[in-house]
């Protein structure tokens, strides 16, 4: 599988997942069901948020390089979404296209501010169009649960999901607040990343193996499954309990719980 997504195939990819956004909230019996995985919102709630992330998201490409996001104005009149279904429909569907021509008119170089400003991703619109990928990814997964039939990610997105999350999500330069230590996610699909962590912060390595002539030292723990399964784990939809893991599992239980921007 190839390791690293082209930026048209990133926007194919927010269209095909937020494509099927769409579908569950059409099919759904009702609007207000629970969402289970996120704990006090209904489907539109997650709807809503949807929306209005991909909005506040055009909003940060289109200003440009900057040391901050735009004002709130620049993506939420304070409306909110509307709450006739078809309504509603219609203004996700405006909410994606506006992200898609802003980032299409942007190219995957533009700088741009991003929440991510001391991680191993880039402050760039490139940057921004695969990490919405991954949102809208696992708000359908949401969605798809709230109606009681949850997929798992697609395989591009999942496979690609994996990195993004170590390098934008977990890397920065912020001291980790235990023992130094390393660990390992291995992908079925063949993905495998350590994460190392220290004092200097955090940062994600591709494995590399003995015949590539480079030496690696043996991480504290590992966890194994599926490409899905590991964004899952990684976003908190499924425990760790369901994977498979090796070695200090305490690690794994401090990642989980450390908040670096604390």
């Amino acid at each position: 599988m190839k390791k690293t997504l082209e930026f048209p195939e990133l926007l194919r990819l927010i269209d095909e997942r937020s494509t099927a956004f769409h579908t569950v909230v059409a099919s759904a019996p009702s609007l207000d069901v629970p969402v289970p995985s996120c704990p006090g919102w209904t489907l539109f709630d997650l709807a809503q948020h949807v929306g209005v992330g991909r909005r506040k998201a055009a909003a940060i490409v289109a200003a440009g390089p900057a040391d901050a996001p735009p004002d709130k104005s620049a993506w939420d009149d304070g409306t909110g979404a509307p709450r006739e279904r078809e309504a509603l429909l219609a203004w996700l569907t405006e909410s994606i296209d506006l992200l898609a021509s802003t980032l299409r008119e942007a190219g995957p170089e533009r700088g741009c501010w991003t929440w991510w400003g001391d991680s191993q991703s880039p402050q760039t619109s490139g940057g921004v169009a695969r990490h919405q990928v991954q949102e809208v990814a696992m708000h359908t997964y949401d969605a798809q649960l709230t109606l009681g039939a949850p997929q798992p990610l697609p395989d591009e997105v999942a496979f690609d999901g994996v990195e993004e999350f170590l390098f934008t999500c977990c890397a920065t330069d912020v001291a980790w607040p235990h023992e130094p230590a390393a660990v390992a996610y291995h992908a079925a699909e063949g993905r495998s990343l350590h994460l190392r962590l220290s004092p200097e912060g955090a940062q994600a390595v591709h494995v590399r193996t003995p015949d590539a002539g480079v030496d690696q030292d043996p991480p504290d723990g590992s966890v194994w499954g599926t490409a899905s399964d590991l964004v899952l784990l990684f976003y908190g939809r499924i425990p760790l309990d369901s994977l498979k893991v090796d070695g200090d599992r305490r690690i794994f239980e401090q990642l989980i719980a450390w908040d670096p921007s604390a």
